[in-house]
C-alpha cells in the first residue's frame, strides 16, 4: 500500500482491535500476531500502530487493561468494555457500507 491509502485505511486498527477483543481478551503481540495470521499476512499492525491505538482506546475508555506476571515478565491484557461493543458495532456497520459501495464500483453497472 502506498501513503494515499492511509486516510481510507485510517479507522482499519481500531475496527480490527475491537473485532479481536470482541471475543477473548488478549494482549500486545497476540493482536498482531492474530491480525497477520487471520489476513493471511495481508494487514499487519506494527507495533508504532498497535500500541498508541490501544492507548487511545483505552483513554476514550472502550477498552480496559489488566497487568500480569507471567514467567517473570509482564503483560498487559486488553478487553472491550461495554462502551468498545457499542463502538464495535457502530464501526463494523460504516465498514459493511463502505465496502458494499466499492463493491458496486468494481462490479461494473456502467457509467453516469
Amino acid at each position: 500500500m502506498d501513503r494515499r491509502s492511509i486516510p481510507l485505511l485510517a479507522g482499519v486498527p481500531e475496527l480490527l482491535i475491537l473485532r479481536l477483543l470482541a471475543d477473548r481478551e488478549m494482549y500486545g503481540y497476540e493482536l498482531a500476531r492474530s491480525v497477520r495470521v487471520l489476513t493471511r499476512d495481508a494487514l499487519s499492525l506494527g507495533e508504532g500502530v498497535l500500541y498508541p491505538a490501544l492507548h487511545a482506546l483505552e483513554a476514550r475508555r472502550l477498552l480496559r487493561s489488566r497487568t500480569v506476571r507471567v514467567d517473570g515478565r509482564v503483560r498487559v491484557y486488553y478487553s472491550i468494555s461495554a462502551r468498545g461493543k457499542a463502538r464495535l458495532i457502530r464501526l463494523t456497520d460504516q465498514w459493511q457500507r463502505v465496502t458494499a459501495t466499492v463493491g458496486s464500483v468494481l462490479g461494473g453497472g456502467g457509467h453516469v
